[in-house]
């Protein structure tokens, strides 16, 4: 577990239009993935989105620092809310677009190819989607044959995801990773999609669901990448112009993202947990950028591994 010490002070703070809720802030002495003491500031987040001008906002600020090894992006202290429910007990209408109910028929495609391509088509695998959200990735691997099982912490989401896609309580629990527990080497694959970065301890959640996987299983996991370059754009443009803020992460607003991770997290990490990284892949995503600059963006991204999202393949080693 990562080493945090004493809470010192807490405040109150209202979002979403939920009642006031309660945070800790708990200062961080070691990296969470390489356990490196090496840590630099590199600038300030607030409690709310910044955009071009967020020395003109009012709210509470975190400092912002890197792993100097594995280059993890984190804030210390570290926000920590009083219950779960505070960030995700809403209305999964409220926290995602209206889009993202949408089920497109090729959702996790390139996934599941990419895990047929590791395991040479094994039919019937069993698989497990920690942090299911609303259940489509679950939904996907069962099309395709796969034994499905999964959980999700918030039980608003989790409610519109067995009702959504018909699954038994069996197969999708309401529960958070502290508290899942699943047969030792059960699995044969488990995904963390978009999930690792709202984990307050990444490496044991992680070093836990290595328990739950068979040897030589595959673990998927896709997170926000501290390479960005659209982010490293944005603080630069800060530091031009005199400010000591920065755009990554976002631990006390949606989407409450608590880390950026690097790939030599991984290659850290994994030296070790008992596995290695078998795979990796840069996604571009959106730039947030003038359309007349976002296809030369998008290219340089590419080619630079600079995109938003980065996914990893981790395999478990005997």
């Amino acid at each position: 577990m990562q080493n945090i010490s004493k809470t010192f002070y807490n405040y109150k703070e209202a979002k979403m239009g939920r009642s006031n809720f309660e945070y800790s802030f708990n200062t961080i002495e070691r990296c969470n993935m390489c356990q490196c003491s090496d840590i630099k500031v590199i600038g300030r987040r607030l409690n709310t989105s910044h955009g071009w001008n967020p020395g003109k906002k009012v709210g509470i600020a975190t400092t912002v620092v890197q792993c100097s090894n594995c280059g993890l992006i984190f804030s210390n202290p570290m926000p920590v809310p009083s219950s779960f429910k505070d960030h995700y007990e809403v209305d999964p209408k409220r926290y995602w677009n209206e889009e993202y109910f949408e089920v497109d028929e090729n959702y996790f495609s390139m996934e599941i190819k990419k895990l047929q391509e590791f395991t040479n088509g094994a039919p019937g695998l069993k698989t497990l989607d920690i942090g299911a959200g609303l259940g489509k990735q679950m939904f996907a691997l069962r099309k395709v044959g796969y034994d499905v099982y999964g959980f999700e912490p918030s039980q608003s989401f989790c409610t519109m995801a067995r009702k959504k896609f018909n699954f038994e309580k069996e197969r999708l629990h309401c529960s958070t990773i502290e508290d899942a527990e699943f047969p030792t080497e059960f699995f044969d694959f488990i995904s963390f999609g978009a999930v690792l970065e709202h984990l307050y301890d990444p490496s044991a959640s992680i070093v836990k669901a290595l328990g739950w996987l068979k040897q030589g299983g595959i673990i998927h996991i896709e997170v926000p990448s501290s390479r960005w370059m659209i982010s490293r754009l944005l603080n630069l443009s800060y530091k031009l112009r005199g400010k000591d803020y920065v755009s990554n992460i976002s631990p006390m607003h949606v989407p409450y993202h608590l880390y950026e991770f690097d790939l030599r997290s991984f290659y850290e990490h994994g030296s070790a947990n008992n596995y290695k990284l078998k795979d990796y892949s840069y996604y571009v995503c959106d730039t947030f950028l003038p359309k007349f600059i976002d296809p030369i963006a998008r290219q340089i991204m590419s080619r630079t591994n600079t995109g938003m999202q980065l996914c990893v393949w981790l395999q478990k080693e005997g």
